[in-house]
């Protein structure tokens, strides 16, 4: 598909900074709607985006109903999008994960940060998990698929097209299975073997994202530490834990799904005597736990996103705070909390005054001795901040 002939998007004023500062998206109110009224757009069709001034900024996918009304896939006006156009973006991300991974499981596809906004890409040897969350990359879906084959030619292709970002952009939520899929994969990490469901999973089914984090855990729970591994989904962290040399490892997950899988994932690694799995909500349990006094070497939080939309800032700082102040009474004196977050709206300095807070409504001093990141294969796009989403605090508290 040639943009050569395509219709233009102008945009108001002076609104075209953001992207020539590098930024791939327009909002919808950017766009001069008196010169091209979105609602002429479908959703998922092609445009060049043009300044007021009428200079030609790119090619892009509008999607009128979405506040992220357009996002450039081209800064070349005159570009042919078909499978060639996509094979040659995905050899491109291919190429740095080849580079950084001696074995094939990773975020193979990262979106904007690979100048492919809208498409996830997981890779576990060769089985690809695929997200597709914009009606613009689902109106390449033929082109994507052709070209993930060609450039990795996996044995099978799940579509896990379920997120609900979807929604928002008028797409059904929906799984389509290509080739041979298994339900489970299998990988390994910092020692340990794990199972991993896909389609019954969460997100793409493992979160590559916390991979130098769980391996920076490691020199904390060692010598017979006792550890809580909150929202454990798989297990990831406390069998990580367990294998890593703790003595006690308690996993905690309101999912039966993450549950048996930890189950499984704890026999396979010959550490199921060291971990207890205890099912239900999160923050009921570590309150049991408190009142009842029990108490850790090192406490693990790696909740799901609780600040999803800007609107859900104020909740989603109080459910982090109340969650962090709960794992710290959890905490021996001395010991080590490892927090994390993957709100994007959340920022690290954020994360840190409400840890501070939270230390001192009990009383007590906190120190942070780390701070982790997402993995390498999630790249950050350096003028999309939306990128780099992941923080994780390791954090040491006080006797005194």
């Amino acid at each position: 598909m040639s943009s050569a002939d395509l219709p233009v998007l102008v945009l108001r004023k002076n609104e075209d900074r953001r992207l020539r500062a590098g930024h791939l998206w327009v909002y919808s109110n950017e766009v001069d709607t008196r010169k091209t009224p979105l609602s002429a757009f479908e959703a998922g069709s092609l445009a060049v985006v043009q300044s007021a001034t009428g200079q030609a900024l790119g090619a892009a996918y509008v999607n009128p109903h979405s506040l992220i009304c357009a996002r450039l896939l081209s800064r070349r006006p005159r570009t042919l999008f078909d499978a060639g156009f996509f094979e040659r973006r995905i050899s491109s991300a291919l190429r740095l994960r080849e580079s950084l991974f001696d074995r094939p499981f990773y975020r193979m596809v990262f979106g904007e940060s690979d100048a492919l906004p809208g498409l996830v890409v997981d890779r576990y040897d060769d089985v690809l998990v695929v997200q597709i969350t914009t009606a613009g990359m689902e109106r390449f879906r033929t082109d994507i698929l052709e070209a993930l084959q060609q450039v990795v030619a996996p044995a099978g292709i799940l579509l896990l097209n379920d997120n609900p970002v979807r929604a928002l952009e008028g797409l059904d939520q929906e799984t389509e299975v290509i080739g041979m899929v298994p339900e489970n994969v299998v990988l390994e990490e910092g020692g340990a073997r794990f199972e991993v469901p896909l389609a019954g999973g969460q997100k793409t089914g493992w979160y590559f994202d916390q991979r130098d984090n769980r391996l920076a855990m490691h020199k904390y729970v060692k010598n017979g530490k006792r550890v809580l591994d909150v929202f454990s989904y798989v297990g990831a962290w406390g069998v990580q834990a367990a294998v890593a040399g703790a003595s006690e490892v308690c996993c905690v997950d309101s999912s039966s799904v993450a549950l048996e899988a930890i189950a499984r994932n704890c026999e396979a690694n010959n550490v199921d005597d060291k971990v207890k799995i205890e099912g239900g909500d999160a923050f009921d349990i570590m309150g049991a736990m408190k009142e009842a006094g029990r108490k850790f070497d090192v406490v693990i939080v790696d909740p799901p996103a609780f600040i999803k939309r800007r609107k859900h800032i104020k909740a989603g700082e109080k459910g982090y705070a109340r969650l962090n102040r709960l794992a710290m009474q959890l905490l021996v004196p001395d010991g080590i909390l490892i927090s994390c977050s993957c709100s994007m709206h959340l920022s690290e300095e954020r994360l840190q005054n409400i840890l501070l807070q939270s230390a001192r409504k009990l009383a007590r001093n906190l120190q942070i001795v780390e701070r982790g990141f997402q993995a390498i294969d999630h790249p950050v796009h350096p003028a999309i901040p939306e990128t780099a989403y992941l923080k994780a605090l390791f954090c040491r508290v006080p006797a005194t």
